[in-house]
């Protein structure tokens, strides 16, 4: 994923605290469920509705869709907790990443670790954001 001129680095962004977090999505009765573990938090597209309305109905993933841009958006945003970043990479994240989550059945799940998600961003937990010029 490109980096942006920006000047934060993954650490400034992300809080040390994030860096187990674990995403896990599955089906549950139908409906697309997304939990923010350790913990089992469940992820919600409230916040990011607020930010970019692509999917009032909720979560999808596997395509390059409204609802896959409605979770990468989320995801983004409750990683970073950092609006700018999450609306600069959310659509790159969601083609790259979101796009590509498999699991269609009830017994599925996908996962996403922090360092697959900082290896997406292309950005490792020491290394700053260089400026693009």
């Amino acid at each position: 994923m490109s980096r942006t001129n920006n000047t934060h680095s993954i650490e400034q962004i992300r809080p040390p605290s994030d860096r187990d977090v674990i995403y896990v999505g599955y089906r549950h009765r139908g409906n697309a469920v997304v939990e923010k573990r350790p913990g089992q938090e469940r992820l919600t597209p409230d916040r990011s509705l607020e930010l970019v309305n692509h999917s009032p109905s909720g979560f999808e993933w596997g395509y390059g869709g409204s609802g896959p841009a409605q979770l990468a958006l989320a995801l983004l945003l409750d990683y970073t907790g950092d609006e700018a970043f999450a609306l600069d990479h959310y659509q790159e994240f969601k083609t790259e990443v979101v796009s590509q989550l498999d699991c269609t059945g009830s017994d599925e799940y996908w996962r996403l670790t922090a360092s697959e998600i900082d290896a997406a961003l292309d950005i490792t937990p020491d290394e700053p954001v260089a400026p693009t010029i």
